[in-house]
């Protein structure tokens, strides 16, 4: 192996402000790779047979609009990968403990749903993640199998071991936290990641350099350090990483552009959701023609987790109209098993696998329900249920809930009221819902119409 240098120009940077973001480049928009064309003026674009409406899902058109669609420099759909985090990153989040056979069960349920990449664990935490990984290897089920590694030359040796065929080579590349979280002086963390990238190349491993704390990095400091790495040392691939979630989705180009200027590599962003951005920064540095994105299953993961693969990989396909070959049907069963095998909860409206997102509690809503779901059940939301694997929608009955959400539960009763009758049993169930802060069970509304029906 190479020896690493005790010195280096990186490691005695000044640091300079970032200057501020500028304007995307104009581009074509990647093109689904089945269905209709997007429209080619801009005037009012036509519904039927165009990619915001099929008969599966019904988003803006205003998405596919030429002016619109001109900033983008998505790669081809069959070049963007899915790497997913959530048996690593995904576990680290607080509580969170997988054994030996969760892991094996979530990374099968990954791949049946067409995962690109799976990144199974750190064999350095435990004997059991070690084993895990290992024995994912010799499952086979698909999906390339990536071990994660803290920038050590045992970690690496480790990796290996376990049958891998890459690994994501962690360091971090911040000046402050260098300093204050790990204590070393710069020149560590460059001398550490040339060394253990070197003999990742060594291995034959393929190699993601994954610099923590990126975003949050002096671009100088940070530039100079890639650069530095992808010279002396090694990488594959150079993750863009968001630690702290503390990117905008506006500034995702600017830090794409100079990275770029630097740095000739595969770029795959890796974006945490502490405000909320990671699908939105990680949709921003595909748009810039990035391949790869980190995600995990329903964003768990550390802090506030990672961008929801569902979110991103749904968005992708109806909001642009790119189709990276993901099972979309899997979503609900895939984030229902890591939630059970997490012991975690979600809101329950959470986007596209809450509990109750197809559940219509407005009286207003359960009357276009009744109207449309046989014919027209795009008028409901912006996709059907069995687009990703949910529940059909149900009208169920609360304080909300009027006229015909007791019509729809009749029905279900094969039972009968008059007008007067239907009202007086819409006050008796706001009443109810009020008082046991909830919706009411079938049992519940059957007594309310027995006392009105019958006395």
């Amino acid at each position: 192996m190479a020896k690493v240098s005790k010195t280096s120009k990186t490691a005695k940077k000044i640091t300079k402000k970032v200057r501020a973001p500028k304007a995307l480049k104009a581009s074509k928009a990647a093109k689904r790779a089945k269905g209709p064309k997007a429209a080619k003026t801009s005037a009012a674009p036509r519904i039927k047979g165009t990619p915001w409406k099929t008969d599966k899902w019904f988003v803006s058109p205003w998405n596919y609009e030429p002016e619109v669609v001109k900033q983008f420099k998505f790669p081809p759909a069959k070049d963007i990968k899915i790497h997913d985090i959530t048996l690593r990153d995904g576990e680290q989040q607080a509580g969170i403990a997988y054994s030996l056979e969760d892991k094996l069960r979530i990374a099968r349920a990954l791949a049946e749903a067409g995962v690109h990449r799976i990144e199974t664990g750190m064999p350095a935490v435990s004997k059991v993640d070690e084993a895990a990984i290992k024995e994912i290897v010799q499952a086979n089920f698909g999906p390339d199998i990536f071990a994660f590694s803290r920038c050590m030359v045992s970690d690496v040796k480790l990796a290996k071991e376990c049958g891998v065929k890459g690994v994501v080579v962690e360091i971090p590349s911040s000046e402050h936290i260098i300093k204050h979280a790990y204590g070393w002086d710069l020149q560590k963390a460059i001398d550490l990641s040339i060394e253990a990238t070197l003999l990742c190349k060594e291995l034959g491993l393929y190699t993601v350099w994954f610099p923590i704390d990126a975003s949050r990095a002096d671009l100088n400091w940070f530039l100079d350090l890639i650069e530095e790495i992808s010279t002396k040392g090694h990488m594959d691939a150079l993750a863009v990483v968001d630690t702290f979630g503390g990117i905008s989705p506006h500034a995702v180009p600017y830090l794409i552009k100079k990275i770029r200027e630097r740095v000739k590599k595969p770029l795959e962003p890796h974006f945490h959701d502490d405000f909320g951005m990671g699908v939105a920064n990680t949709l921003m540095a595909l748009a810039c023609g990035c391949t790869v994105a980190h995600t995990t299953v329903t964003g768990i993961g550390e802090r506030a987790g990672n961008a929801a693969m569902e979110e991103l990989v749904l968005a992708l396909l109806t909001m642009y109209g790119i189709d990276i070959g993901i099972k979309t049907e899997k979503f609900y069963s895939l984030s229902k098993l890591v939630r059970e095998l997490s012991c975690t909860t979600i809101p329950s409206n959470r986007p596209i696998v809450g509990e109750t997102l197809l559940s219509v509690e407005s009286g207003i809503v359960a009357s276009w329900v009744r109207r449309c779901r046989a014919e027209n059940p795009l008028e409901l939301g912006p996709f059907i249920p069995s687009l990703v694997g949910q529940n059909p929608v149900e009208i169920v009955m609360g304080k909300s809930s009027g006229i015909d959400c007791v019509a729809e539960w009749l029905e279900r009763m094969n039972a009968d009221a008059s007008l007067e009758q239907r009202e007086a049993i819409v006050l008796k169930v706001k009443e109810a819902s009020i008082q046991k802060k909830g919706l009411l069970t079938q049992e519940e509304f059957k007594k309310i119409y027995d006392s009105v029906a019958h006395g």
